[in-house]
């Protein structure tokens, strides 16, 4: 086929479509000119019969060709549509009753937080936040953590300002590590006693994912700190009845010494197991008891990072979320509650 022969029967085409007088006679149009057959596909199949100069100019004529024919039959298809009053819209029976969604639940760590909230709340404790991205003085300076201290390696922490050739620098950017960071803003911006909060929010480590840890996952830490004297008992009495809250009247709180860089004294926080009631099983290894945070009276240092005065009395505490959805409700594998199996979340509708 010819340029000349080609334009013949591109405006064929064209009146052949608006002549249509009914759909099934554009069908038979559309057919004879785009079938497996047809007079557009048989011309392209002989292009390369063609002068090796004709081919460009041949095949962008032949596309132009096609694409004006496919839109006429599309406005001859709708304009007889219309005519013959078919709608080339499916077809809507609005009697017919509408199809019920199931209710979504709320995700066993959104419940968890939600319920720490409300325990807090009773006791005076308002909820503080801050950003994901945090600097080198909010999550460790003021923390009272010392520079050497294996936790600011990369191998632990997500570092985006990585330190190369050069001393650490307080404004070197991370992804928070802890909620603790929360603590050191929110004293920083009531710049002075006294400040009684909880700090719920995700956090970022660089761990390795298995059963029982994540690379990331979600932490509620609990500050309060007055010029009043606040003692240990004081920690001691609210932690044991957030204890009785969660998990239920019965259990028992255990308090063992350790240390953090940011509270002296220091305190793990161990809860008789759900399983057992303490009597010892393969969920608590045989001890009776459940590890579920670390607490104690905030360090004088942290103080001064902050600026405030040095009679200052008060007491720190955290846990990790993930940690107590599992024992709660005797998940076995911290991955699981990432996996988004409705299967799965499902159970706690």
């Amino acid at each position: 086929m010819t340029l000349q022969e080609l334009a013949t029967q591109h405006a064929a085409s064209l009146a052949e479509a608006a002549a249509a007088a009914d759909l099934a006679a554009l069908e038979k149009i559309r057919v004879h000119w785009l079938g497996r057959n047809g007079v557009i596909i048989e011309a392209v199949r002989q292009m390369k019969n063609l002068p090796p100069e004709e081919r460009p100019e041949f095949g962008k004529r032949m596309g132009a060709w096609r694409a004006e024919f496919e839109a006429a039959l599309e406005t001859q298809r709708e304009k007889l549509s219309a005519a013959q009053g078919v709608s080339s819209a499916p077809a809507f029976d609005q009697t017919l009753p509408g199809q019920w969604r199931a209710l979504g639940s709320i995700h066993p760590i959104s419940s968890v937080i939600a319920e720490i909230v409300r325990i807090f709340h009773k006791l005076g404790f308002s909820v503080a936040d801050g950003p994901d991205i945090e600097t080198r003085f909010n999550n460790f300076t003021a923390l009272n953590t010392a520079p050497h201290h294996p936790s600011m390696d990369e191998a632990d922490t997500f570092w985006l300002d990585p330190v190369k050739n050069k001393l650490p620098d307080d404004n070197d950017r991370l992804l928070r590590t802890q909620t603790s960071p929360i603590q050191i803003r929110a004293m920083l911006a009531a710049g002075k006693p006294p400040l009684r909060i909880v700090t719920p929010g995700r956090c970022y480590r660089r761990d390795t994912t298995d059963a029982t840890h994540s690379a990331n996952f979600h932490q509620v830490e609990g500050l309060y700190v007055d010029t009043a004297p606040v003692s240990l008992a004081d920690l001691k009495s609210t932690l044991a009845h957030f204890a009785r809250e969660m998990m239920g009247p019965s259990v028992a709180v255990r308090f063992r010494p350790h240390f953090f860089p940011f509270t002296e004294p220091s305190v793990e926080v161990d809860f008789t197991c759900h399983v057992c009631n303490g009597a010892g099983c393969r969920v608590c290894k045989q001890s009776g008891w459940i590890e579920i945070m670390g607490a104690g009276m905030v360090d004088p240092r942290v103080y001064k990072h902050v600026g405030w005065p040095e009679d200052t009395y008060g007491y720190a505490f955290g846990m990790g979320v993930e940690r107590i959805a599992m024992i709660k409700h005797g998940i076995t594998d911290i991955r699981d509650l990432y996996a988004n199996d409705l299967r799965f979340l499902g159970q706690f509708a």
